[in-house]
C-alpha cells in the first residue's frame, strides 16, 4: 500500500475509486464501507483509495478538548492494508484546510488533487467550511467536476447505528461484549511490557504490565476477562487495569496474567483483548484478602471461557 502525506505527485492513480473518513475503531460499518471500494475498484479496473486527516479534525476545530481513540495510527495502517486499499492519502488538517468551500474541497481535492473517478460515502456525509456541503451539495459538484457519488446506508446492531462514538461509549463503561458486537472483534490495547514491582506474583500471579497510551480509550478500572496475543499464541487471561490503591495509589497500568502458562514477556510486543467485565476496582485491608479475590477473579474468568 501507498502511502501520501499530502497529495500525491502526479501521475495519479489510475481511476481512483476513493472512500473518506477517520476510520477510528475500524468497525464492522468501516469494513463493509471499505470492502465496497475494494470491489467495486477491482470491477472498474480502479486504484481502492482512501483519505483521512492527521491531525483528526476535533483536535483544530475544539482545541483543549480531550479526545481519545480506540486504535493508533499504525494498527489504521496495518488494517487499511490488510482490508485492500492500495493508496492512502492523509492530509494535514488545519484550520485554513477546514474554511474550504464544499466547492473548493471537491475541485481542488478530489477533482484536481486526485483524481477522483467513483466516490463512496455514507448518506449522511457532510464536508466543507462549517460542514456546509451535504449529500445533494456532493453530487451536484461531482456532476460538475465529472465523478460519481455513490451512497451507502449506515450498518446498524440491534437497531442502533454503529459508529465509533458510541463504540468509545461502550468501552468507557466497560460494556466489553457490545463494544465487541460493533467492531466485530474484540476491543484491545497494544504495548511493550514494562518492568513492574512484581507484587503479582510475590501474590503468587505473576503477570505482563503495560502503560497503556494517554490518547487511548480505556475501560473502567477493574478486573476484565481477556485474552493476550504474543507472537502466535492467543492465551486465555484475566487482566486489571488501575492504580493498585491497596498498595497507595499509583500510574495506571494494565497487568495481564495468563492463567495457564508462565511466559518472560520484558520488553515484548503483546496485544490484550477485552471480552468481559468482571468487577470494579477495589482497595483491599492486606495483600492476603487481594490474593484471596484474585483466585476469584480468576475462577470467574475461568468460567467465561468455558461458557
Amino acid at each position: 500500500m501507498k502511502v501520501s502525506h499530502g497529495l500525491p505527485v502526479p501521475p495519479l492513480p489510475s481511476n481512483p475509486v476513493l472512500t473518506i473518513g477517520n476510520f477510528d475503531g475500524q468497525h464492522v460499518g468501516h469494513r463493509e464501507l471499505l470492502a465496497t471500494v475494494v470491489q467495486w475498484a477491482r470491477e472498474q479496473q480502479g486504484t481502492p483509495m482512501v483519505l483521512t486527516f492527521d491531525p483528526h479534525p476535533v483536535l483544530v476545530l475544539s482545541p483543549g478538548t480531550t479526545f481519545q481513540f480506540l486504535t493508533s495510527p499504525s494498527e489504521k495502517l496495518t488494517w487499511f492494508e490488510a482490508q485492500g486499499v492500495e493508496h492512502l492519502v492523509v492530509l494535514h488538517f488545519t484550520k485554513e484546510f477546514a474554511a474550504l468551500s464544499p466547492r473548493d474541497f471537491v475541485w481542488s481535492i478530489l477533482k484536481e488533487g486526485l483524481g477522483v473517478k467513483d466516490l463512496f460515502v455514507g448518506e449522511h456525509f457532510v464536508f466543507g467550511k462549517n460542514r456546509a456541503g451535504d449529500t445533494d451539495t456532493l453530487r451536484e459538484l461531482a456532476g460538475q467536476a465529472g465523478f460519481r457519488v455513490h451512497l451507502l446506508k449506515p450498518v446498524s446492531s440491534r437497531e442502533a447505528v454503529v459508529s465509533s462514538t458510541r463504540i468509545r461509549q461502550f468501552v468507557r463503561a466497560g460494556k466489553m461484549e457490545q463494544a465487541m458486537q460493533y467492531l466485530g472483534r474484540p476491543y484491545s490495547l497494544k504495548g511493550t511490557v514494562i518492568e513492574g514491582e512484581r507484587r503479582g506474583q510475590g501474590l503468587g500471579y505473576r503477570t505482563a504490565n503495560l502503560r497503556p497510551d494517554e490518547d487511548r480509550v480505556l475501560p473502567p478500572d477493574g478486573v476484565y476477562a481477556t485474552k493476550m496475543v504474543w507472537q502466535d499464541a492467543v492465551l486465555p487471561a484475566v487482566s486489571y487495569i488501575g492504580t493498585r490503591p491497596t498498595f497507595g495509589e499509583g500510574e495506571r497500568l494494565l497487568e495481564v496474567h495468563v492463567l495457564d502458562g508462565d511466559c518472560e514477556l520484558y520488553g515484548q510486543a503483546i496485544e490484550v483483548q477485552f471480552l468481559q467485565y468482571i468487577r470494579g476496582d477495589e482497595r483491599f485491608d492486606d495483600s492476603g484478602q487481594l490474593a484471596e479475590r484474585i483466585a476469584r477473579d480468576v475462577q470467574q474468568t475461568r468460567r467465561v471461557f468455558a461458557a
